[in-house]
């Protein structure tokens, strides 16, 4: 039996309850996201309308960038390259630039701003002559936020400092820094003066890589890419400004030319005492620190250029593999030697074995043996490898067809090639489940 006073007190909830929700029908709740300002935009101009960008700060000389064609230059203090990256950001920061709110739009004066006497202004002058000029103050309190205005405007608003720090650059944030300035899919051929003779790479009708000085060669791929992009990449170091002396009395690492269709340009490395690195280039004027990893890419020779691997075919599947005279051949995902189909494991392993074969080091003729011949065939067009081992001492040494150069296989690579061939197996059919009653 429900109490009477409990009663009359659920009633009094039900009441109050009905009342609120017939309140927040007549006055519904605001949406506040919907309703909150936009921050208010100062300034948005068009990037590729930007002819040039005057940035003065108060003790220093004004620089200036200016767009010729399709590239940007610093013609001021000094004329020097731009980075492009570089002042694409300068381009983005007006395009546009927001404040975090405005401050006063009639003030009646502009010295509680350190905008009377503004530390920054960053001129910016449009294609069709027009320039728009705006003024950094003091900081806020708080120093996260700048007082800002653009000039002939008397709105005053803020601006995060992050974005003042888009416009707070100095020459060097905004040079070029590159080394050489090639351009990077028309490099045709690189020759390397470092350790013993000259290098030269070129590239075949393939695309690929090939040494051909001191002699014709076959190339590592990864290595020389590697070299070329370390060099071409490489960067001034402008933390500090070596001498002539410098330079002079450091030891010289060695040179490398590459040819675009632009014509050569060429670097040098030296290295100091101190484990310091420096360059220079036809490209720039000046004496850099570069980077350490800039003088190891340089410090090598031909044989740390050339391609020490005997098989070619890489991570693509053989269609055929002849070893010493067995064949051995695939036929959708199943091998065969004749008509006895072949276990797929024992016959990877043998495939992982030759596609990690590699020389340890380049004797100077071919000589010792004959122990075993090796004949790859793969690919779409049905390419062939063909590799022979001869035993010489305690290694062995092995020749590909057409290739005169002699590669040096330690006796463990090719034993554990040979245990591979010799546990090659037939497949076998696995036993059918027996139901145990």
């Amino acid at each position: 039996m429900i109490k009477p006073h409990g009663l009359i007190a659920a009633l009094g909830v039900l009441a109050i309850l009905g009342g609120y929700a017939w309140w927040a029908n007549k006055h519904p709740v605001a949406d506040t996201a919907s309703t909150t300002p936009a921050a208010p935009k100062i300034l948005s101009l068009a990037a590729d309308q930007i002819q040039s960008f005057r940035l003065a700060k108060t003790g220093a000389d004004p620089i200036v960038i200016e767009r010729t064609g399709d590239k940007w230059q610093l013609a001021g203090p000094k004329l020097l390259a731009a980075d492009t990256d570089a002042i694409n950001s300068l381009s983005s920061a007006v395009s546009p630039l927001n404040s975090d709110r405005l401050i006063d739009e009639h003030p009646p004066s502009l010295t509680a701003f350190g905008l009377d006497a503004p530390t920054e202004e960053i001129d910016f002058t449009m294609k069709d002559g027009k320039t728009q000029k705006l003024l950094l103050g003091s900081d806020t309190v708080s120093g996260s936020d700048t007082y800002a205005k653009l000039d002939g405007d008397p709105k005053v608003y803020t601006i995060a400092s992050s974005t003042k720090s888009a416009f707070d650059k100095s020459v060097n944030d905004l040079r070029d820094k590159r080394l050489l300035t090639l351009n990077s899919d028309k490099i045709t051929s690189v020759t390397l003066a470092a350790k013993g003779a000259p290098v030269e790479f070129s590239k075949n009708s393939g695309g690929e890589w090939q040494i051909t000085k001191p002699k014709p060669l076959r190339a590592d791929a990864s290595s020389v890419d590697d070299l070329v992009s370390k060099l071409k990449d490489s960067k001034m170091d402008l933390s500090s400004t070596p001498s002539a002396s410098d330079f002079d009395s450091a030891t010289k690492v060695g040179t490398a030319t590459f040819v675009d269709d632009k014509g050569p340009q060429s670097i040098e490395v030296r290295k100091a005492k101190d484990n310091t690195y420096y360059a220079k280039s036809t490209a720039v004027e000046g004496i850099y620190k570069v980077a350490a990893d800039v003088g190891t890419a340089i410090d090598k020779g031909v044989d740390d250029f050339r391609n020490k691997k005997l098989f070619d075919f890489g991570f693509t599947d053989p269609s055929k593999i002849d070893l010493g005279g067995k064949l051995f051949e695939k036929n959708g995902d199943k091998w065969f030697n004749g008509s006895t189909q072949i276990d797929s494991a024992s016959i990877q392993n043998v495939v992982d074995k030759l596609r990690d074969l590699a020389a340890a080091k380049f004797p100077d003729k071919i000589s010792g043996t004959a122990a075993l011949a090796v004949s790859v065939t793969w690919g779409d067009k049905s390419r062939v490898d063909k590799v022979t081992f001869n035993k010489s001492g305690e290694d062995y040494i092995a020749a590909r067809d057409g290739d005169a150069t002699a590669y040096g296989i330690e006796a463990k690579s090719f034993d554990e090639l040979q245990k591979a061939i010799a546990d090659i197996k037939p497949f076998q059919a696995p036993k059918a489940a027996t139901n145990k009653k």
